[in-house]
């Protein structure tokens, strides 16, 4: 075998506001739930069915845990990369329990606001990485060279601008402000030259 992959990549919506924990450290997590969604028709009725599924995210990436602190709120529509893990803990009565999450940690976090800043002026975009080249802190704290993942800091990725993936993305983030009456603008999109 060549190796091994743990990447998760969800698009979908906040089911609640984040939750926000400090440590004594002085390091934050940030809990999300997000729901996705998938619709088919069934064959015999031909009605439309709906499953939903609810996903437990944590955010350890100090940059990131600010982003969503600062912008996410429930209904907020995101994309996430980030890892499965399992951790261990214990109830009240000192039962051993498990939960499998998503965790957002180090440089192959990814958090890509889907629907814009709030307040914003309605634009798309606005994708955050999750690292620069080196961590920071000590233990499981790893940030990201600025906080934000490096990457241009003028665009928030809500504004009324033309500029293509813009916001605070760490080089892998794919959205930026495309503003206007909600439809987007293909002009730029695609060359007309054929690629051979």
């Amino acid at each position: 075998m060549a190796g091994s992959l743990n990447k998760v990549m969800l698009i979908g919506n906040l089911g609640a506001d984040p939750e926000i924990r400090s440590f004594q450290n002085g390091g934050k997590v940030a809990n999300l739930r997000i729901a996705t969604s998938e619709t088919w028709k069934d064959r015999n009725t031909g009605e439309r069915q709906e499953r939903t599924e609810w996903h437990t995210v944590a955010i350890f990436s100090e940059g990131l845990v600010g982003v969503v602190e600062r912008f996410l709120r429930k209904g907020s529509k995101v994309y996430i990369e980030g890892q499965l893990q399992t951790r261990k803990w214990q109830d009240q009565s000192g039962n051993d329990r498990y939960t499998t999450e998503v965790v957002l940690q180090g440089l192959g976090s990814v958090l890509t606001m889907l629907d814009g800043a709030p307040g914003g002026g309605g634009g798309q975009g606005g994708g955050y990485g999750g690292g620069g080249g080196r961590s920071q802190g000590s233990g499981d704290w790893q940030g990201g060279s600025g906080g934000f993942g490096g990457g241009d800091y003028d665009d928030f990725g809500g504004g009324s601008g033309g500029s293509q993936g813009g916001g605070f993305g760490g080089g892998r983030s794919q959205g930026g402000s495309r503003g206007g009456a909600g439809s987007p603008n293909f002009d730029n999109d695609l060359d007309d030259e054929v690629p051979f």
